[in-house]
């Protein structure tokens, strides 16, 4: 998960994604730019944090991870 130190929608992200017992690695943005490079590469120019991803699939933002959630297809991706 792509992330800055001061991101409300990164830490329910994260609060999420652990309360499902799922290992998440933070990358922060904020603290290399290069890493911001890379993130706007691998989510198509997606600007705004968090982004993430399961292995290689991008998932989106926040309401991109609920919406995913909601419709029933985060845990079949959770359990690859």
């Amino acid at each position: 998960m792509y992330t800055t130190n001061f991101c409300p929608y990164c830490v329910r992200a994260l609060q999420f994604l652990t309360s499902r017992e799922v290992e998440v690695e933070r990358i922060y943005v904020d603290r290399d730019p290069s890493q911001f490079e890379t993130m706007l590469q691998r989510s198509m120019g997606r600007r705004t944090v968090p982004q993430i991803f399961i292995d290689d699939f991008h998932v989106g933002g926040y309401d991109d991870l609920m919406a995913l959630h909601r419709a029933g297809k985060l845990e079949p991706l959770l359990q690859q």
